[in-house]
């Protein structure tokens, strides 16, 4: 099959491996929430050998996925799991949890259940990094942000931009405690927590 294949990802990747370099860089299992295209999981599982890295998505984008890990046949990419965060989550044991450009495209109950399902999946010193957009005390923190949020909730009343506050908060309630929130190119930011256990 065709690979998917997301311009995004390519353009954002290295700002992201930087970060990931630093919060993962003594960690040894990765839970990669929302894998899309499969682009950043063969990219950084590449870049940091010394991590398993675990992909996973809804059950219909997994072939897109599973072709992009066969094409590199990388050691510590295992195959792509299936995992909509309304089901079971996965087994326990991961002590890093990754995820890009999802929360703003589940609904915020999913968002909710992604964070309750944390401390079922982690280790109890685990690190959670997040990519994407987010607002600030209920604003957009530019224009094309705005826009961006307005197209979501035009397209499902379900998404849009989450305020960073109340991610925060859920984060804090899962037992993670933030560690960083770095601007990004693009509007974007990554947001890095810990689990004190």
């Amino acid at each position: 099959m065709d690979k998917p294949f997301s311009l995004a990802c390519e353009r954002n990747r290295e700002p992201i491996l930087a970060v990931l370099q630093q919060h993962f860089g003594d960690r040894n299992r990765v839970l990669e929430v929302g894998s899309g295209t499969g682009q950043h999981a063969v990219h950084f599982a590449d870049a940091l050998p010394h991590l398993e890295w675990q992909a996973s998505d809804v059950e219909e984008n997994l072939p897109g996925i599973r072709a992009w890990l066969d094409e590199l046949a990388l050691p510590n990419t295992p195959a792509p799991i299936a995992w909509n965060v309304r089901d079971e989550p996965p087994a326990r044991g991961f002590d890093a949890v990754f995820t890009a450009n999802t929360l703003h495209i589940m609904s915020w109950e999913e968002v909710e259940r992604l964070f309750s399902a944390l401390p079922c999946v982690t280790t109890d010193d685990a690190r959670l990094v997040v990519y994407g957009p987010f607002n600030y005390d209920g604003y957009a923190t530019s224009d094309s942000n705005a826009q961006f949020d307005r197209w979501l909730r035009s397209e499902d009343a379900q998404r849009g931009l989450r305020d960073f506050e109340k991610v925060d908060a859920l984060a804090r309630a899962a037992g993670f405690e933030l560690l960083e929130d770095r601007a990004m190119p693009a509007n974007n930011r990554c947001i890095a927590w810990e689990r004190r256990g």
